[in-house]
């Protein structure tokens, strides 16, 4: 490998990791929505991975398609931005209604009563303010959708750029290197900051505001979709 094709890929796999650290959108609604939905670290480092890994496959599969087509960098990098700001306003729309539905969930734990989905029979707990969660359900199940299909929409442009211009060139070896690499890095980074973030999580303790969870967890997920319309993160 000669000294152009190593800065290539060290290029790509510190713009990955910085791509991901810098964006909250990729570790931050997996930290809270595992924290309100009583997920398991196992369950939710397997629901990061599968994101992640569909969020980097789709902008590939675009890339290749690009040059399969014939399309520049230029036109591919145009409708990335179009996906980037549907995938934003998905974010922020599902973050949005999880909020509401959060903040309706904790008025019924205030009175006592709390909707509970267990593999789609749908009960009343009476509980009062004691935190009541369940790993897996229905619920869960939608909510894995949603974000999967978020993160597929989303893109992940850093990663057009160092995948065709090689590809372009023909040299598809340090092409589907660079992929590798930054995909890689980019699921590390995210697996990483999300265990972290949800160890440290769960150690602290909101007493009677824990019925606020899902709440503060959609809250969360919204802003998230704003920060990308309106920073750019």
């Amino acid at each position: 490998m000669d000294g152009v094709s190593l800065s290539v890929i060290i290029g790509a796999v510190s713009v990955a990791f910085f791509h991901t650290l810098l964006g909250p959108d990729h570790t931050l609604p997996f930290i809270m929505l595992a924290r309100a939905r009583g997920w398991s670290m196992s369950r939710t480092l397997v629901i990061t991975f599968l994101c992640g890994l569909g969020h980097v496959a789709g902008s590939l599969l675009l890339g290749g398609l690009g040059i399969a087509l014939g399309y520049g960098i230029g036109a591919l990098e145009s409708a990335e931005g179009g996906r980037g700001a549907w995938a934003a306003w998905a974010l922020f729309a599902f973050g949005f209604a999880y909020m509401v539905w959060g903040i309706r969930l904790a008025w019924r734990r205030r009175s006592g009563l709390a909707l509970h989905d267990h593999a789609g029979h749908v009960h009343v707990h009476g509980h009062g303010d004691q935190e009541h969660a369940h790993d897996g359900g229905s619920g869960s199940r939608t909510t894995f959708w949603v974000l999967f299909a978020i993160f597929v929409l989303g893109p992940c442009e850093p990663l057009i750029a160092f995948f065709m211009v090689p590809a372009s060139k023909g040299n598809w070896t340090l092409a589907v290197t660079t992929a590798i690499a930054f995909t890689v890095c980019t699921l590390a980074t995210m697996l990483g900051i999300v265990a972290l973030g949800l160890a440290g999580y769960r150690r602290l303790r909101f007493g009677r505001l824990e019925r606020w969870s899902e709440a503060l967890a959609g809250a969360t997920v919204a802003l998230c979709g704003l920060a990308i319309l309106f920073m750019g993160l």
